[in-house]
């Protein structure tokens, strides 16, 4: 169901998962700047490669865990989204990670900004995870499983990129069972903004 918000704004309503639930925390990539991102995968046409459709490319920015309540990770995440203004996502380049000699992946690496970064911490710290490796934004465009080194002998991408993303909200995010494919977004929350309705929630769904 929906129902209007004291910003006069309409958010939508869903069940939540019956708990627990499989989720993290991330930003949705636009579709116009995700289809452009796709297509450096499409050139990977291999048993080995999964690549992700342009509706699930993210960014993550806190990686899943199981969650127990999912109206309070809700509630920490509007509380830190709160506290955020909206800022610039900048995609720097594209190639395969995280060891080129070795690729797992194929990605677009953004900018370590200020802004990401702290935004980073705050929720580190909000949901009590801790993370020692540096952060290094990214969005995955394709999975290797197999053959990465030949893979990407035989395709090489290792391209600079010219992309600016405006930020204004954060995600909660729900993975797929075992065997599934497509995230859900179970809350959407707008960064800078206090508001005691509930949030948007939707989903996105292919590969």
């Amino acid at each position: 169901m929906t129902f209007p918000s004291s910003n006069g704004t309409e958010h939508v309503h869903a069940a939540y998962p019956a708990p627990p639930a499989r989720v993290f925390v991330g930003l949705k990539i636009p579709l116009e700047i995700a289809s452009r991102l796709a297509k450096f995968a499409a050139a990977l046409e291999a048993p080995s490669v999964r690549p992700v459709a342009p509706a699930n490319i993210h960014l993550t920015l806190l990686p899943p865990w199981n969650e127990t309540s999912i109206p309070d990770a809700i509630a920490k995440l509007g509380r830190e989204a709160s506290g955020f203004s909206a800022f610039q996502l900048i995609f720097q380049h594209v190639g395969y990670g995280p060891q080129p000699r070795r690729p797992r992946l194929l990605w677009a690496d953004c900018a370590a900004t200020d802004e990401i970064t702290a935004f980073h911490a705050a929720l580190l710290a909000a949901y009590g995870q801790m993370d020692d490796r540096p952060f290094q934004p990214h969005v995955t465009l394709a999975r290797i499983r197999a053959s990465g080194p030949a893979i990407a002998r035989k395709n090489p991408i290792d391209q600079p990129l010219s992309l600016r993303q405006r930020v204004d909200t954060v995600e909660l995010f729900q993975s797929p069972p075992p065997g599934g494919i497509g995230y859900r977004i179970l809350a959407s929350l707008r960064l800078g903004e206090t508001t005691g309705s509930a949030p948007a929630t939707g989903g996105i769904g292919g590969r």
